[in-house]
């Protein structure tokens, strides 16, 4: 806290909370990793060794290739650096090739790419509105912010201890949704387009900023009700749209359209086969009808109303990642997901289109987008959730009634992480990195709206 004061005399709070968690993430670097590292090695050896044709046909490994083309030519440009530190980490046979060097190349390379992502909250932290401001530093609203994104539990279990890099993509996120929160529309575009030749996932939130951008630049002008201007319709914003989303889709598949692989490609990107729910940690309803379709087949047996021999023989809970046939519900598919993931995001569009609120619109629809496809989607991931409470995090530092709901979401989704870290040495250290930041997330959300607001949350309880 000290130090915190004296960087607030000198107006530099921000750097010394971004130094402050770079030190922690340097501090885990000998920490459990999961085997996302194997795969991101594996990565490295196959952009490094191979041409590009070979880049999405290679299966030596069990861990191919499976995010998008820049994300392939990032690991390619990593590659380039690694072979300084370890160059047999750049053999593509070396399976499960471990050494301190590579260890600490990895590490470093997740750390060192978060830059991206520090640049990006201190963006967002210029469009929260600064009325709320509080006498101390620890009370404003742009410092919260910051410890809440910078600080994240979930991001810094996930990307510094069991391994991924998550941080500059979600910095590419978060810049984007601050350059519509700055009217740079376009430059929010290029940067949602960019992130999603990065890592697929992000289609889940694709639907908000298609129709935001759609209503809210397309679109010019509204009706003194709120309600649209047709004639204010903008062919010159929808053609420079297009244009931006084509150029950068051109540029990421457009070596793999010369070669023909394009479906491989794809084949790669969207894998059905792995089944309904990724290792039965994702808490969605998924994995609750899973759970319900289990007792049902108990206590079938028990009855003797299912025969044994007809029992399907994958197991649900086995931690596998695979396809299963369901014994008594209904075996779910890849388009039920969808229609039902679909009917779930359909409120918050029609709400952003018909009641728009601008970028905080935008931001509730995004955060209701990535919760619904969490709930509803096809083979989520556990992380998945980050998605939804980074965010949520903007939201939380704006309204009570939005901060009650980020400490509902913020502690449950950080609490299904832990799964992630089975292994005793990171007992102690996931427990109190999430009871720090649950405390802190409580108390200084608590101290923002204690004059203005009362905080209700979802089990009645009242802060004045």
């Amino acid at each position: 806290m000290a130090a915190l004061t004296i960087a607030a005399g000198t107006g530099n709070w921000f750097s010394a909370l971004a130094l402050g968690v770079t030190l922690l993430k340097c501090l885990l670097i000998p920490t459990y990793h999961s085997t996302d590292f194997e795969v991101h090695r594996n990565w490295l050896a196959i952009t490094h060794s191979l041409p590009i044709s070979q880049w999405y046909y290679e299966a030596t490994s069990e861990w191919t290739l499976d995010y998008p083309p820049f994300f392939a030519w990032f690991e390619y440009i990593l590659s380039h650096v690694a072979k300084y530190f370890d160059q047999e980490m750049l053999n593509v046979r070396n399976l499960n090739y471990s050494s301190s060097r590579t260890l600490l190349f990895q590490r470093f390379s997740v750390i060192f790419m978060d830059v991206l992502f520090v640049y990006a909250v201190h963006e967002c932290c210029k469009c929260i509105d600064g009325k709320k401001v509080g006498k101390e530093l620890t009370e404003k609203p742009k410092f919260i912010l910051s410890v809440l994104l910078l600080w994240n539990f979930g991001l810094l279990i996930v990307d510094h201890i069991h391994f991924q890099y998550n941080g500059f993509l979600f910095g590419l996120m978060l810049l984007s949704i601050a350059r519509l929160f700055q009217k740079r529309h376009m430059e929010g575009a290029f940067l949602f387009a960019v992130l999603l030749h990065f890592k697929h996932i992000y289609l889940y939130v694709a639907p908000a900023y298609g129709v935001y951008l759609l209503r809210s630049y397309c679109f010019t002008a509204n009706k003194p009700d709120g309600s649209i201007r047709w004639n204010s319709f903008s062919f010159v914003r929808v053609i420079s749209l297009g244009l931006v989303v084509f150029l950068v889709s051109a540029l990421s598949l457009g070596p793999f359209l010369a070669l023909n692989q394009l479906p491989q490609v794809f084949s790669r990107l969207f894998p059905f086969k792995r089944g309904l729910c990724h290792a039965y940690w994702a808490p969605n309803f998924w994995a609750l009808y899973n759970a319900l379709d289990k007792v049902l087949s108990v206590i079938g047996l028990k009855l003797k109303f299912l025969d044994p021999n007809n029992i399907p023989k994958a197991s649900m809970t086995s931690g596998l990642v695979q396809q299963f046939q369901h014994t008594v519900l209904p075996s779910v598919t890849p388009l039920a997901t969808l229609i039902c993931t679909l009917i779930a995001i359909l409120p918050s569009i029609f709400c952003l289109w018909f009641k728009p609120q601008g970028p905080r619109g935008f931001l509730r629809c995004l955060t209701l987008c990535a919760l619904s496809s969490f709930m509803f989607g096809w083979h989520v991931h556990e992380k998945a959730i980050l998605l939804a409470v980074l965010p949520m995090s903007l939201l939380s530092v704006q309204k009570a009634g939005d901060a009650s709901i980020f400490l509902i979401l913020t502690t449950t989704g950080h609490y299904s992480l832990f799964p992630l870290l089975f292994t005793a040495p990171e007992l102690p250290i996931k427990i109190l990195l999430m009871l720090l930041f649950t405390i802190y997330s409580i108390s200084s959300l608590k101290t923002l709206f204690r004059q203005s607001f009362t905080v209700v949350t979802q089990a009645g309880v009242q802060w004045h």
